[in-house]
């Protein structure tokens, strides 16, 4: 299982984790900050739980580039 976390108030609108993992980030139009695709939110903290572990080295490459920490990847 791979559990992706976005805490979306803070982004930033960088845009780096849609370059890395374009299949599982999408900027938003309404306020250009991006959107975990398929995830639930609770609190401000948007939450995929995925059986695909090929979405763990994109996502983890999104963690990694971005500037404000807000993605975090794990692997279970």
């Amino acid at each position: 299982m791979v559990i992706i976390t976005l805490q979306r108030d803070k982004c930033i609108g960088c845009n780096y984790c849609v370059e890395f993992a374009p299949a599982q980030f999408q900027m938003s139009k309404k306020d250009g900050k991006t959107v975990l695709l398929k995830s639930t939110d609770n609190k401000g903290f948007h939450t995929l739980k995925s059986p695909d572990h090929t979405i763990f080295e994109a996502c983890e490459l999104a963690e990694k580039a971005c500037p404000v920490h807000i993605i975090s990847v794990k692997e279970t």
